[in-house]
């Protein structure tokens, strides 16, 4: 098997990663291409004596490390401003390094002994950069939180986590047009938004039309995300795997209010 149908699979997930650290599909992207592009370019230097997914987000680490946050890497940066103004703001208060641990322990699932490898580091800072990142988001972001998932119990388990983060909750709903009804009463600063919803409607066709009247975050939930991983049309920045941890849903609903303007600290 070639090198590159080794990382195929791992490709979309990678994309997901980077979507996640940068808040944009098309920086996130290029941050990917670069990735690809360098393995291209030296397929000896990439690391043949670990696991291929490894050394891919290796590679990709490399590349994020070398680059710079503020001013991005050349060749396709968006022009600042939105979603990337606003974390550049948060930036001051959390290092790139502790959002990077986070999201590759809670979101990505490495291990911890993983993450040490990929961010060339080990084991205790890894542990300390999590929990600093997981403190100083929290403390930073609160938000009202609609929950769009038919199924009680994962509908109580993520209120349960959304409260236990200190956020409130507007409503759960089942259903596409509950979902649009809910959102119009009582505006929310962040969704959760499962796929397959009570009636066979469809979660992402409800957050389009809550998408129509006004800007909100979105976090996707899934037993099927490579549904979405396509990279044929925009992908959600934010996209969680059922079944999922406690703490992948906390890191996801950080690093969505991370980029939100509505809960700028003053």
């Amino acid at each position: 098997m070639s090198l590159g149908q080794e990382l195929a699979p791992h490709l979309p997930f990678l994309r997901r990663y980077a979507r996640a650290l940068t808040g944009s599909q098309k920086e996130g992207d290029t941050y990917v291409r670069a990735t690809l592009e360098a393995i291209i370019a030296a397929p000896g230097d990439f690391p043949r004596d670990v696991d291929p997914r490894l050394g891919l987000y290796r590679t990709f680490q490399a590349i994020w490390q070398s680059s710079s946050v503020d001013t991005g890497i050349d060749g396709g940066q968006e022009a600042s401003g939105g979603g990337e103004a606003i974390a550049q703001a948060r930036l001051a208060r959390i290092t790139p390094r502790s959002r990077q641990a986070l999201l590759l322990t809670a979101m990505e699932g490495f291990t911890t002994e993983d993450t040490a490898y990929l961010m060339d580091s080990d084991v205790d800072e890894v542990d300390t950069l999590v929990a600093d990142a997981l403190a100083e988001i929290e403390r930073q972001t609160r938000a009202e939180v609609l929950i769009i998932e038919d199924e009680p119990i994962i509908a109580m388990d993520l209120e349960t986590i959304v409260r236990d983060l200190g956020h409130g909750v507007t409503g759960v709903a089942v259903t596409r047009d509950e979902a649009v009804s809910q959102a119009m009463a009582r505006r929310p600063g962040l969704v959760l938004a499962d796929i397959q919803l009570a009636d066979d409607s469809s979660g992402i066709d409800a957050v389009k039309d809550i998408l129509a009247q006004f800007e909100v975050p979105v976090i996707f939930i899934t037993a099927f995300p490579e549904r979405l991983l396509t990279g044929e049309r925009p992908e959600p920045t934010f996209l969680i795997t059922k079944p999922f941890q406690r703490s992948t849903v906390k890191a996801a609903i950080a690093q969505a209010l991370f980029f939100d303007g509505a809960t700028v600290p003053a």
